[in-house]
C-alpha cells in the first residue's frame, strides 16, 4: 500500500487535485476535510456551539460517520444520510475549522482516517495529514496558493452553483480560516518536515496533477 498526504490551506485545490491525482494513479481518494464538514453541520443543527465541549461529546456519542466509495468517489454519511454535497458552503468550511480544533472531534474521526490508509493505496487530504494523521506516508505534499488566489476559486466555484456570494466576503472568511487553523494548539496546520512545497498560484489543475503523479510515481520508483 501506498499513502500520499497532501496538506494546505482552505481553498488551495486540495480536494479537486488529490481527486484526479487518485484517479489517474487507481488510489482511493480521501477528503478527511468532508469528514470535519459533516461533524461541523451536524452539530451546528443540534444547537451545540464549538466552545460546549461536553454537549459535543456527547453527541458524538450517538453519531455515526462512514465513508463509502462510489465510481471512485468518496460519499460521506452520518447516521446514514449522505450528506456529501450540503457541506460543500462557506458556512459549513467555518464549521469545520471551528470542530475541528476540538481533541474529541479528532480523536472520533482518527481511527477512521487510520484504517482507510492501512487497506488502501490513498491519497488523503486535510490539515494535518503528513504531521498527525498518516506521519509514515511515503509521499506528503504541503499545497497551497495565494489568499487571493485561493478566494477567486472558491468564489467561481460557488457562483457556478447558482448560489449568491462576495469575494469580499470569502477572502475574509478564508484569511480567518487560515489564522485559526495555523494557531490552533491541536495539531495546527503546517508542513511536514519532509513535506514537498507545491504552490498552485497560477498552474492548471493538469499540471498540479502532473506534479503530484510524478512525485508519487518517483517514489514508488
Amino acid at each position: 500500500m501506498t499513502a500520499v498526504a497532501i496538506d494546505g490551506p482552505a481553498g488551495a485545490g486540495k480536494s479537486t487535485a488529490a481527486r484526479a491525482a487518485a484517479k489517474r494513479l487507481g488510489f482511493v481518494y480521501v477528503d478527511t476535510g468532508a469528514m470535519y464538514r459533516a461533524v461541523g453541520c451536524r452539530m451546528r443543527a443540534l444547537g451545540i456551539a464549538a466552545g460546549e465541549v461536553e454537549r459535543v461529546e456527547q453527541a458524538l456519542e450517538g453519531l455515526e460517520v462512514t465513508i463509502r466509495f462510489s465510481n471512485g468517489e468518496q460519499r460521506v454519511l452520518v447516521n446514514g444520510e449522505d450528506v456529501t454535497g450540503s457541506i460543500r458552503t462557506p458556512d459549513a468550511s467555518r464549521a469545520a475549522s471551528e470542530f475541528s480544533a476540538l481533541p474529541c472531534v479528532r480523536r472520533f474521526l482518527f481511527d477512521l482516517q487510520q484504517d482507510l490508509a492501512k487497506k488502501n493505496s490513498v491519497i488523503m487530504d486535510g490539515r494535518d495529514i503528513g504531521t498527525v494523521v498518516l506521519p509514515w506516508a511515503q509521499v506528503k505534499i504541503f499545497l497551497t496558493a495565494s489568499p487571493e488566489e485561493r478566494a477567486r476559486r472558491r468564489f467561481e466555484e460557488l457562483k457556478a452553483k447558482g448560489e449568491e456570494v462576495s469575494y469580499d466576503e470569502i477572502l475574509s472568511d478564508m484569511k480567518e480560516r487560515d489564522y485559526q487553523d495555523s494557531h490552533r494548539e491541536i495539531a495546527p496546520l503546517r508542513p511536514a518536515e519532509d513535506a514537498v512545497l507545491l504552490d498552485s498560484t497560477g498552474l492548471t489543475l493538469d499540471e498540479v496533477v502532473e506534479r503530484i503523479a510524478s512525485l508519487v510515481e518517483a517514489k514508488r520508483g
